[in-house]
């Protein structure tokens, strides 16, 4: 997998106590990577993270982003060969309740690291992560490039768009150059669903904690599309992008979109008629109602072009859309109600996805 690229490199996370970043670590670990962590705490409870026994696991930090001299000191004493930035308040409701913090973790915090980056004195690949909500979002039908205007209408929008800036001016202020030590690329993604996810004010979250129970679910958005994509997918991505940086200076400060297949698209209605069909719900009222209270803003269509991804790296999604339903429900169902191994579980469904790009031939797979 990835040519073996990953095999005993030392690869820093920051972030990695969260959803994205435990799957991250899991895949990393499996592929032969040293894994060093950076988070700040546990961000829920249940936690994958503590569920895995990751902290057993790898070398990890508890420390903020935001303490820029911490953070230089860890780059400065790890030497890493590779970096994906992860960490941020990822919660759109709780950029309303706490602007600041989330302007704090997803701007300065995001700062620190190229800071951090900057000062090092070994070579390192870096992969930044922001999100698709760094693109101003206009409610077009067709999906944003990688050069479309970035900003948005709400805070958590506005400090990804405004973290994208902050990135392309170090970028040219400090990297750009050949004497840097660093070469980096910029990753977007959009929804990702899969398990072990437990932050707050998440649709599938809230389905599997509710059914887990026998409790209906209630739903704002039943007509709101989004095009729903396992989680796997934009980290399979991301390493790819990390592989071809490391070997092609070409792909030094480009940012690449990541998402699913055209046809992933569904109402978040659709979703949970289908999530809630591996749960035994043979009418799907009995699963959720619609309650038509939206405290926030939220988009109503927002889709990402990864022809560039596909174009420059030969990468596309692996999974359709019925397996990765499978992969969520099946996830959850054997964490609530068979108690199996969970990081046993979550390996399974790491080298079947891999194995399922292996039939589709994808390069990433050698």
């Amino acid at each position: 997998m990835f040519n073996n690229i990953y095999k005993n490199k030392k690869v820093l996370i920051t972030g990695n106590t969260g959803f994205k970043g435990t799957w991250l670590t899991v895949w990393l670990l499996n592929l032969g990577a040293k894994v060093v962590g950076i988070s700040k705490d546990i961000p829920t409870e249940p936690s994958m993270f503590k569920e895995l026994a990751l902290e057993n696991k790898i070398r990890h930090y508890y420390e903020d982003i935001r303490n820029l001299d911490a953070i230089t000191k860890i780059f400065m004493e790890e030497k890493v060969d590779f970096l994906f930035h992860l960490a941020a308040q990822p919660i759109v409701s709780t950029s309303y309740s706490d602007p600041i913090e989330t302007i704090s973790s997803n701007v300065m915090g995001t700062a620190n690291v190229l800071h951090a980056l900057k000062e090092i004195n070994n070579k390192c690949t870096a992969i930044i992560i922001t999100s698709d909500k760094a693109y101003d979002n206009v409610e077009q039908i067709w999906g944003y490039k990688e050069d479309d205007k970035m900003g948005g209408k709400d805070i958590y929008s506005g400090s990804k768009g405004a973290a994208e800036l902050i990135i392309k001016s170090y970028y040219h202020s400090f990297f750009k150059n050949e004497s840097s030590n660093v070469k980096l690329s910029i990753a977007r993604a959009g929804n990702v669903i899969g398990g072990g996810d437990w932050a707050k004010d998440r649709i599938v979250v809230d389905c599997m904690q509710s059914w887990s129970e026998g409790k209906i679910v209630e739903i704002r958005s039943p007509n709101a599309t989004r095009p729903w994509q396992h989680v796997l997918e934009p980290l399979s991505g991301y390493l790819n992008l990390g592989l071809a940086l490391y070997n092609d200076d070409s792909f030094h400060g480009e940012g690449y979109n990541f998402g699913p297949r055209a046809e992933q698209n569904r109402t978040v209605e659709d979703l949970l008629i289908d999530l809630s069909k591996y749960w035994n719900y043979k009418d799907a009222s009995d699963a959720y109602k619609v309650t038509g209270n939206i405290p926030f803003h939220e988009a109503g269509l927002l889709k990402l072009n990864c022809d560039k991804a596909l174009g420059y790296l030969n990468w596309q999604a692996t999974l359709e859309y019925k397996d990765t339903i499978r992969f969520t429900s099946e996830w959850y169902y054997d964490f609530y109600k068979t108690k199996i191994n969970m990081y046993d579980k979550t390996v399974e469904q790491i080298k079947e996805f891999e194995n399922l790009a292996k039939g589709r031939e994808f390069q990433w797979t050698n």
